[in-house]
């Protein structure tokens, strides 16, 4: 029984072969990583309750990449030093779906900070038109964005607020707030309306 199951969140596409194996590989490289993998288990229990906001055909990638959309951060998988685009680059290289390859590298707004650190130009092989909006991307940055730390719900400003303080005023991530996060606040408000019109 997965995690997802025992927490009563069992859905069709929590029993995918592409979700069990995404939980899979996300275990064996952020577990013990300093709260990483506590995050990531929200992040998936998140992803979970929000898939009515999506197609029933895209819910096993949603949940997938829920799993997935962290694992940049381990050691072994770092490139740039940007955890969006070594997650990408990592699933790519080792023929996962291209479009769970796309919804990491652009989960949560990644393309704002990507461009600031000079790394726009290496994103470009995961086409934002396709990956960085629509319900799918949506639903993945509300699962991220309205979990904290270390998996606990959180709302998304204070998780926005909660971002600044770890990593500070000088931060990439601090330079582009003032884009990155209306484009955050937009795709948990079109989850949160697509879930709320269906309950």
């Amino acid at each position: 029984m997965t995690d997802l199951q025992q927490r009563g969140l069992h859905t069709d596409a929590t029993a995918d072969p592409l979700v069990a194996a995404a939980r899979r590989l996300a275990h064996d490289v952020l577990r013990g990583s300093d709260g990483r993998w506590q995050h990531t288990e929200g992040v998936a229990r998140r992803a979970a309750e929000a898939s009515p906001a999506v197609p029933e055909a895209d819910r096993p990638v949603l949940l997938a990449a829920a799993w997935l959309h962290d694992i940049g951060y381990a050691a072994p998988l770092q490139r740039s030093g940007f955890h969006p685009l070594d997650g990408a680059c990592y699933l790519r290289d080792h023929s996962w779906p291209e479009p769970l390859a796309g919804l990491v590298a652009h989960h949560s707004a990644a393309r704002f900070v990507a461009a600031v650190r000079g790394l726009a130009a290496d994103l470009e092989a995961f086409p934002a038109d396709r990956y960085a909006s629509g319900p799918v991307a949506d639903a993945l940055t509300y699962a991220d964005q309205t979990t904290g730390p270390t998996g606990e719900r959180m709302d998304v400003e204070d998780r926005l607020a909660g971002m600044l303080r770890r990593h500070g005023p000088d931060s990439p991530n601090a330079r582009v707030h003032d884009q990155r996060a209306p484009a955050i606040r937009a795709a948990v408000d079109r989850t949160e309306r697509v879930l709320h019109a269906g309950s």
